[in-house]
């Protein structure tokens, strides 16, 4: 799979949507999905990122994506649904959705942990892609072929100390990625859910995680995309309610 080669119109005519589209993994993702074919709708709290993004997909030629300013952390369950609304008025269906869009909270013992921090971090990494993919839900079984992605963590599937709400959180998207899976496996097969871990790469959120480490020695988000590539598209079909490593272990 890291070694798969997408064909060019591997996305062509699909709606994807890309959380934590404008820095890093959402960055990278967004653009090679644009790549390929597909209307990305990028999703993110900063508005100036995601016009970067936005005017790198369109003068490289590729389709015409959107932008959806949305802050998880202060975002209410209205304004999901109004965003289901929008996107059906004006795609009809998604046919794809990478749940990207993370905060690393602190990294601290259990006993110190602020519990501000802790609910913050929980909202935005796990209670918001429960909202986003329920709002979402009833749009991606309209389409004939449907992929979601969690984002995983390492430590999301073997806790490590002093990782605190981060790691809890991404438990939690393993649990809500299975859950899915199981819950939108019915007679028409249409809609599949994976959860992938990253591994380490060099992201903005690598280096305040590890501030001693030297970023070169992890790979840029870019030589991820063969996997976020081949999950999205057709060929990943049959692969459901999988633990995915983008990185070889």
């Amino acid at each position: 799979m890291q070694d798969y080669q997408a064909p060019a119109d591997l996305l062509r005519d699909r709606i994807i949507m890309v959380t934590g589209a404008g820095s890093g993994i959402g960055r990278a993702a967004a653009k090679a999905y644009a790549a390929h074919g597909a209307t990305v709708i990028l999703v993110g709290r900063t508005v100036s990122r995601l016009e970067s993004v936005y005017d790198e997909i369109e003068a490289a030629g590729h389709p015409k994506p959107a932008i959806v300013p949305l802050n998880f952390e202060g975002a209410a369950v209205k304004d999901y649904e109004e965003l289901a609304m929008t996107i059906e008025d004006n795609f009809d269906r998604l046919d794809g959705l990478l749940h990207n869009a993370a905060i690393l909270g602190t990294r601290s013992p259990i006993e110190l942990y602020d519990p501000e921090i802790w609910n913050k971090v929980m909202h935005v990494n796990a209670t918001a892609p429960f909202l986003l993919s329920r709002a979402m839900i009833p749009l991606l079984r309209k389409s004939a072929d449907a992929s979601v992605i969690f984002t995983s963590s390492g430590v999301g599937r073997r806790a490590k100390p002093y990782w605190g709400a981060y790691a809890v959180s991404k438990f939690a998207i393993e649990g809500l990625s299975q859950m899915l899976a199981d819950e939108l496996d019915d007679d028409r097969h249409n809609v599949r859910v994976n959860s992938l871990n990253p591994g380490a790469t060099r992201t903005n959120m690598r280096a305040t995680a590890y501030p001693a480490e030297n970023p070169r020695k992890n790979p840029a988000p870019e030589e991820l995309m063969p996997v976020y590539l081949y999950l999205m598209g057709p060929e990943s079909r049959d692969l459901n309610g999988q633990q995915i490593d983008a990185q070889p272990k």
